[in-house]
Order: C-alpha cells, then sequence, then structure tokens
C-alpha cells in the first residue's frame, strides 16, 4: 500500500470525526504527491495538487524540503505544473517561513540568471527566520561583490521586512462571548485530558469550552462579521493556570484570523479580554501569536461615601458593574487612542497598556517570534555593511532611577540583558533582551515546542543556554497508545536537538519520568540564572524562573534569549515561631491567607514574590516557589543565605552526576558543563567575590507581606469552595481555610501525595506516619492513598534509607516499570497505591479520581475537573493541604480534628521553617 493510499485512508477515518485531512509532515508522502502531480493523466492528480499546495507543513519538516525542492524545479524549468507558474511558486516559498524554502531562495538569489535572482531577492526581503547557515552565505557573497547580496543586505538594514507590512487597523470592532464568569483556566480553553492531540490543531480546537460554545461563537461570527468574537473572563482573570499555547491556538482557531493561505489550521491573532485583566504567562501567549489581551475593569470595587470598600457579609468586596460585557455586547478597539468604546462611541477605559509599542509591534508582524528575529536580522545586515541601524522598532524600555537600589529580579535582569543602551541601572518596567541559561520542555506541551522549532526554522539549540531538559513526567502514568505514539517521536526530535531527555530514543538509559520542575531546580545552579519553562511551575528556588508557552520556550531553545518587562516585586519575609506540630505546606498556604487579609486584593498578581526563605535548602524552598504559580505571581525568586545555597548546589550537583551515570550526557557535554558552573559558583560564594543574590537595602517594593509565623496555629487547606453562591469566588486557590473549619467531619473520598508540590521529606513523613500507627495496631486506609514520588532519585535514596520497605508492606500496587499500566485507573480500593514519579493525579489528562469525589491533595490544581470530575450527583472537589493531613484523611476517610491530628504526627520529622536572622544586604553583589 502507498503512503497516499494510507493518506485516502486516514482521511476518511478522519471524516467520521469531522475532521478535515490531517497536514502533512513527511517528505516521503509529499514526494508521492509531486509524482502523481507530474503525471498528468493520473487520477489523483488534483486532489495531490490540493494536498501539495494548501495542506503541506512548512518550516523544518522533512515535507518542507521535498516541497521547497520541487518549486526550485519549476522556477528553474526542471519542470513544469500547468497550476503553478513561477511567480505562484515564489509566493508558496514565500509563506513556508525558513530552513528548506529560505536555502532554496538563496541558492536563486545568488544564482547565474539575473531574473530568477532578481525575484527571488525580492521575498528573501520578507523573510525574517535566518539562521547562522543562511547569513553566512548572504556575507559571504556580499563579500565577493555579489550585487543582489548587497540589495538584500540593504533591504534588511532598513528592516524593510517590517516597515513595508501593513499598519494595524485604526479600529477593531469585537464582539463579546462570556466564557464564564469568574477565573477562566486554560484548562477549559485546552483541557488537560485532551492533551495528546494538541499538536492536531483541527482535533484539538474541538475540545475548547464546550461544543455548545463553539456553535455560540460561530452564531455571533455570523451576526456581526464585520467583527472580531472576543473571548471574556467575565468578573475574573482570563487564562489563569497555564500559560497553554494550545489555548491559544485554540481561541485563535475559532476567532482569529488565518495566518497564510497555504498553511492550514494555523490561525493568529485572537482577542481576549478579562474584568482583572489577563493571566501574565498567557498575555505573554498571546503576544506570540500578534493577538491583544485586554484588562477590561468593567466591575469596580463599591466604595462608601468615605472612600472606604464596601464588604459582604464575608468580609469580600462589594463589586459594582463599571460597564457590560454580556454576550454579544458590541465594542470598539481604537489603536490609536488607545481606548475602549462601546457602540455609541462613548470612552469605557483606557487600554494602553495593551498596546504598548513592543505590543503594537507584535500585532503588525503577526507575532512576537517575527519581531525577535527581524531584530536579530537587521543587526546582522548592519553590522556586515558597515552601516548605522536606523531605529525601527521600538527602543527596548529602559528606566532608571537614579539613587535607587535593586530588587532581586532586577539584579538578575541587569546581569543577563542583551542589547541595552547604557550602563545605568534598570529597574522595573524596563523592558528587555535576556539571556537564558536553562530551559524546560514538558511533554503534553512538547510536541507544539517541536512544531515551533520547525515553524521558526530552527535545526540546533543556541550556544547561548547552559542546559535544556525535555520531560516525560506528564504522561508518566499510563503508557496508552497515545503516548506510545507521541512520547518517543517528541524525545527522538528534541535529543537531536540538543536537550537532555527523560527517554533515550535508542532506548539506553532507563526512561525517567522525573517532574519537570524538580529536574529544573536541580540543573538550574547558579541562583543568578534566568529559566524558561513550558509549564506555569517552572518556579525555582534558585534564580528566576518563568513558566512559558511551547511558542517562548521554542524561542529560548533556538535563540538562548527571551524578551519581556523586569516585573515589579512584593517582598515576603517571616516573623514568629511555627509550632513543631505544623508543616511548612501552611505556612505556604498562611502566606496566601495573610497577604489578602491585610490588602484585601492579591497584589502577588503578575509580580515577582522575593522570598527570603534563606534557611531552607532548595528542595523544601521549592514548596513555596512551586505555590507562587497558584498566587497568580509572574515568577518568584528565593534568598538564601550563602551557607545553605553552597548546600544545595552540592545537592544539584550530585543528582547531576547521577544523570551523567545513568547515560543521560549528550554530546555537547551539558551535564559535565552544569557541574562546573556549580563548582564555579560555589567558589564564588566561598571566596566572598560573588555572595548568594541579596537584593539592595534600599530597593523599591509594589508592597511588602510580613507573614506572622505565630499566627498559623494549626493545618491550613486550600478549598476550591464549588458551592459558592458567588461563582466567581469558585475554584480559586484565594480560600485558605483552617482544618478546624471542617469540625472533623468532612467526607474524604481519595487521597493524593505527590506532583511538584512535595519533596524527599514527604515520602518519608507517610512513613513515619505509618510506623507510628502500626504500634496502635492494624493501619487501615478507609479511602485509597495514591502517591507518586516526584524523582527516581528520591525512591532510590528511600530504599536505601528503609522508608521505601515501609510503604510497600501497605502498598496494594505499587508501579512497575517493566509493565507499565497501559489503561488509566478508573476505580479505586481503600489501599495505599505506589504509583510511578510523574505528576500523576495533578495533570489529569490520565488518571482521574472518581467523578464526585472530595480529594485531599498535595498538589497545586483545584480547578473545576482537572483532578476530578463532577458526577450527576455532586460535584467534584480537589481540596490542597500538607502531607500530615493528606494521609491523615485517608486513614480517618475524613478531615481529621486537632487533636487528632496532633497525635498523629507527634515525635514526626516534619518540614521546619524558622526565619533567617536579618542581615543587611549588600549594594549590587
Amino acid at each position: 500500500m502507498s503512503l497516499y493510499t494510507e493518506y485516502l485512508d486516514e482521511i476518511e477515518t478522519r471524516k467520521l470525526q469531522g475532521l478535515n485531512p490531517k497536514p502533512i509532515e513527511d517528505a516521503a508522502l509529499v514526494n508521492e504527491l509531486i509524482s502523481q502531480i507530474k503525471d498528468t493523466s493520473n487520477e489523483h492528480r488534483k486532489a495531490s495538487l490540493e494536498f501539495f499546495i494548501y495542506n503541506t507543513l512548512p518550516g523544518t519538516t522533512s515535507a518542507a524540503g521535498a516541497k521547497a525542492a520541487f518549486l526550485k524545479e519549476l522556477i528553474l524549468g526542471d519542470a513544469t505544473v500547468e497550476e503553478i507558474s513561477t511567480e505562484f511558486a515564489f509566493e508558496l516559498l514565500s509563506h513556508m517561513k525558513g530552513g528548506p524554502s529560505v536555502e532554496v531562495l538563496l541558492d536563486l538569489a545568488l544564482g547565474a540568471d539575473a531574473a530568477i535572482a532578481a525575484q527571488a531577492a525580492d521575498v528573501l526581503k520578507t523573510q525574517v527566520f535566518l539562521y547562522e547557515a543562511d547569513t553566512d552565505r548572504l556575507a559571504a557573497a556580499h563579500a565577493e561583490g555579489n550585487a543582489v547580496a548587497k540589495d538584500i543586505l540593504e533591504s534588511y538594514a532598513k528592516a524593510e521586512f517590517f516597515t513595508k507590512l501593513p499598519d494595524i487597523e485604526e479600529e477593531i470592532k469585537v464582539v463579546t462571548y462570556i466564557t464564564a464568569e469568574g477565573d477562566v483556566s486554560t484548562d477549559l480553553l485546552s483541557p488537560g485530558n485532551q492533551a495528546h492531540s494538541r499538536s492536531d490543531r483541527e482535533l484539538h480546537g474541538k475540545c475548547m469550552i464546550s461544543e455548545a460554545a463553539q456553535v455560540e461563537i460561530q452564531e455571533l461570527q455570523k451576526q456581526h462579521p464585520d467583527a472580531r468574537v472576543m473571548l471574556v473572563a467575565e468578573k475574573g482573570t482570563m487564562g489563569v493556570g497555564s500559560s497553554r499555547m494550545s489555548g491559544v491556538n485554540n481561541v485563535a482557531l475559532w476567532t482569529g484570523k488565518k495566518a497564510s493561505p497555504y498553511v492550514p489550521f494555523v490561525n493568529i491573532a485572537p482577542i481576549v479580554g478579562g474584568t482583572n485583566g489577563i493571566s501574565p504567562i498567557f498575555l505573554t501567549t498571546v503576544g506570540v501569536t500578534g493577538g491583544i489581551g485586554i484588562d477590561l475593569k468593567n466591575w469596580v470595587k463599591k466604595q462608601d461615601a468615605d472612600g472606604n470598600t464596601v464588604l459582604d457579609g464575608n468580609g469580600d468586596p462589594v463589586l459594582e458593574q463599571t460597564y457590560s460585557v454580556d454576550n454579544g455586547t458590541v465594542l470598539t478597539i481604537n489603536t490609536k487612542t488607545q481606548k475602549l468604546y462601546n457602540e455609541a462611541g462613548e470612552e469605557l477605559v483606557d487600554i494602553s497598556s495593551s498596546l504598548t509599542p513592543q505590543k503594537v509591534e507584535f500585532i503588525k508582524a503577526g507575532g512576537s517570534y517575527a519581531i525577535v528575529f527581524g531584530k536579530k536580522l537587521q543587526s546582522f545586515a548592519a553590522t556586515t555593511l558597515g552601516v548605522d541601524m536606523p531605529a525601527v522598532f521600538a527602543a527596548s524600555k529602559e528606566i532608571s532611577n537614579e539613587g535607587q537600589g535593586l530588587t532581586a529580579v532586577e539584579k538578575i535582569f541587569n546581569r543577563n540583558a542583551v542589547g541595552v543602551s547604557s550602563d545605568a541601572d534598570l529597574h522595573a518596567g524596563s523592558d528587555v533582551r535576556v539571556k537564558v541559561n536553562i530551559v524546560g520542555s514538558q511533554d503534553t506541551t512538547g510536541l507544539m515546542t517541536s512544531q515551533e522549532l520547525e515553524a521558526m526554522a530552527a535545526t540546533v539549540i543556541s550556544p547561548k543556554v547552559d542546559g535544556a531538559y525535555q520531560s516525560g513526567c506528564h504522561t508518566a502514568s499510563v503508557w496508552d497508545v497515545k503516548a506510545q505514539r507521541n512520547i518517543p517521536k517528541l524525545m527522538s526530535f528534541m535529543n537531536k536537538f540538543g536537550l537532555i531527555t527523560a527517554r533515550d530514543p535508542k532506548g539506553e538509559y532507563h526512561a525517567m519520568t522525573d517532574v519537570i520542575h524538580k529536574v529544573l531546580n536541580d540543573i538550574t545552579v547558579d541562583d543568578w540564572s534566568v529559566i524558561i519553562g513550558g509549564d506555569s511551575h517552572t518556579r525555582m528556588s534558585k534564580g528566576v524562573a518563568f513558566g512559558a508557552d511551547s511558542g517562548t520556550v521554542a524561542l529560548a531553545l533556538a535563540t538562548g534569549e527571551a524578551t519581556m518587562p523586569i516585573p515589579e516585586s512584593v517582598k515576603v519575609t517571616f516573623k514568629g515561631t511555627m509550632p513543631d506540630y505544623m508543616d511548612f505546606r501552611d505556612v505556604v498556604h498562611a502566606t496566601q491567607a495573610q497577604m489578602l487579609k491585610k490588602f484585601g486584593e492579591n497584589v502577588f498578581q503578575g509580580r515577582v514574590i522575593e522570598v527570603h526563605i534563606g534557611t531552607l535548602l532548595a528542595d523544601q524552598a521549592f514548596t513555596f516557589t512551586d505555590w507562587t504559580a497558584e498566587m497568580k505571581a509572574k515568577a518568584s525568586i528565593c534568598i538564601s543565605e550563602d551557607a545553605t545555597l553552597i548546600e544545595s548546589l552540592e545537592i544539584a550537583k550530585s543528582r547531576i552526576q547521577i544523570m551523567i551515570d545513568k547515560g543521560m550526557e549528550n554530546e555537547a557535554k551539558t551535564l559535565q558543563g552544569l557541574i562546573d558552573i556549580a563548582d564555579n559558583r560555589i567558589e564564588e560564594i566561598k571566596s566572598g567575590s560573588r555572595p548568594a543574590l541579596t537584593p539592595d537595602a534600599d530597593a523599591k517594593y509594589f508592597a511588602e507581606v510580613t507573614v506572622d509565623l505565630d499566627e498559623v496555629a494549626e493545618p491550613m487547606i486550600a478549598d476550591p469552595d464549588v458551592n459558592n453562591a458567588d461563582v466567581s469566588k469558585r475554584y480559586t486557590h484565594d480560600t485558605i481555610r483552617p482544618v478546624s473549619y471542617y469540625g472533623g467531619d468532612k467526607k474524604v473520598d481519595l487521597g493524593f501525595v505527590g506532583s511538584c508540590m512535595v519533596h524527599k521529606g514527604d515520602m518519608k513523613i507517610i512513613a513515619q506516619m505509618l510506623k507510628n500507627l502500626e504500634k496502635e495496631g492494624e493501619v487501615k486506609f478507609s479511602a485509597p492513598l495514591v502517591v507518586a514520588p516526584p524523582t527516581y532519585n528520591i525512591v532510590d535514596e528511600l530504599k536505601e534509607e528503609g522508608d521505601w520497605a515501609v510503604l510497600q508492606k501497605y502498598a496494594g500496587f505499587e508501579f512497575n516499570d517493566d509493565a507499565p499500566k497501559n489503561n488509566a485507573r478508573t476505580e479505586y480500593e481503600n489501599i495505599l497505591y505506589l504509583e510511578r514519579p510523574g505528576c500523576n493525579l495533578c495533570m489529569g489528562n490520565q488518571e482521574k479520581a472518581a467523578k464526585g469525589d472530595t480529594v485531599m491533595a498535595t498538589s497545586t490544581r483545584l480547578f473545576q475537573g482537572r483532578v476530578v470530575e463532577d458526577s450527576e450527583e455532586k460535584k467534584g472537589e480537589s481540596l490542597l493541604a500538607s502531607t500530615p493531613v493528606v494521609v491523615l484523611s485517608t486513614i480517618l476517610g475524613r478531615t481529621p480534628n486537632m487533636d487528632e491530628y496532633k497525635a498523629a504526627v507527634d515525635g514526626i520529622n516534619l518540614t521546619k521553617f524558622a526565619p533567617p536572622l536579618a542581615k543587611p544586604a549588600l549594594r549590587h553583589n
């Protein structure tokens, strides 16, 4: 059977799903299409021509290589196709973005045929995805006196690829669609349980919100053909939870504009809005596609006559509507006045923050990639020609406040800034390019990242990146058909690209399903690092880490850089004493609760939390930084004392060495390079030449929060509050309650200890609790307890120390890597399940609790449907708590009271924390 026949069979299968033919990425199939196109009598010629023109993926896919080569034949006259003229062949090449197409265009532009060279040059002048191999050819041709090369370089130096693009529309009419009331999780736009289909954009698009919502959006488009549909989070924030490039892709697929007539199912420029704006990492993703994210501010806090906020019976602010965005409301975005207007032309709100000069450039260029590559291309051309570079792009916003010290994030950005115009210190609000040290790609977004890399014609990791890792944790639980199809392909691509991969494409080392954030936390070996990762929980306890969409991850891998504003910071310090029976997880929850009590609003949102933990090692401190994603923070930074940081780096070195010993090192010796960086950093700290990162004493913060540990008297639980009468308050992480609130009688159906929020100490706590309980008689679980260690290192260490044997003693199920599960569990017994290291229930794409369950978990996710779905009789709810609370709840089958809790943890070594002693900060260390 030919590949084309197989493709036709696949098309028929997709028709049954209401899908169009899948875009082609394989060169072998494209070559069959070309053979049938050349045969004018072939019965499949017409269809083959359509597939070749409209359904072949661009960039560096093998299909793009075959397509570009055939278009070159047509242009040179080596082959003839009546339907593809020379002009049309050039047009097709112009939409292929780079890689093979740029290589062909350079061949033609630098070739002997002057007429063809001129046409090729005109197309090249519109292209920006050029890499060193391409620019080296141009530079060499220019040095040899090639006039066409000089002409192209002169165009690049003027950035005509950007200046000749149409300006953005002055007025953009939109019609509103209320996605949901309250915060809109990206899980609604791109459900985790559909992660396997993200790289199949048309198929994945069918999972956005609901079929009914999709129909309603289409109806709005029919009713308002001159308007764009804007998805709205009413009384909430749009895009909380994660970056989800797939979420933005889905929104664009249903409401955006087609990127190219010759690239199927790739839409750009979605418009989204939220009463409380757009979640920072989601807003970055919107910018990747040239979209617009608007802070609507259509509900405000009611004020009394004295200007005080009016509170309701629960102590929450009363909101008043300033204008309506109900379904079908027609609004106008004016990009010149930077205001939002109603249908009558009345001004509603200033939206200048949505239309900064940088964001306007993204909109004009169709996304941020073109700007990033365009700036590099212009700089290269000007340098090669020896001319001054005209100011075409918006200047980097450089804010320097004389006499003002630097926060920790400002210090990191200043150290890693690229292309700034002066030596003055940059402060928050500056918009700069920074070098990226560490990059992480996770497995349910990795296929999209690889697609983005292919689309931007990247073939190898940037040498600027110190280390990069491709995880396998999000698909660790179940080795099902979907995982078997997707993951090997992903690992092979990323391994060739230059990443350290969780799975060896050659099968020579054991598959590692360690949680990505834990691995990134280990391979971050400098506290001045910038880290970019394809997950909202990319929050390290060393350096500053930003969760990002798959596209931004791809850009960081390809260029070793990221562009973003320096965020404002909120300083978090501690006072008081933590009771012996409390776990540090309770301090994490208490921080959120005390902050909200003090300010009445979330001052963490969109900012960096600079947390002065100091004496906690990286593993334990990570519990705090990891949770800052749920605090809606942009990022977080741990301020660590010298001795503690050195110990954390020594632990990181040992774990990197384990990766080397397992055979995970690559030809570039990336892992050994990280150990060398760690050794250098340790020496700097010991010598005093560069102590552990600290902010300046006179740094300026947006706000400061001091957490009083004396007030943390009992375990704290983050409650989704699923039955709150105000739907906007459901499924947020802001409802923090003490365990006594539940009266010791709230039924718990399942417990989960796992995800990135736990460390080795949590596993030991479970073993210690079981040993204590067995002294009093037989240990019985009244509810299932699912335990998923974060890493294999932890499992190995627990085995050496005897704790794993204790867990095995009570386990009714233990993972087996030689025979992994190939079906997700749907029913649970009242036993202990020892699951494979990885995300497990927290991810929600494979394993789930039974519908309608009340789950007590250590994880981070309490969104509707994530860990547990609703049943017809009851809403599923995921309550988040410390490990001892989770374990005890499964033993009892209900929430414990304080007496039961204290007795259960008596003598157990919980994760302790004492505030570090204050010391004067060094200036600009």
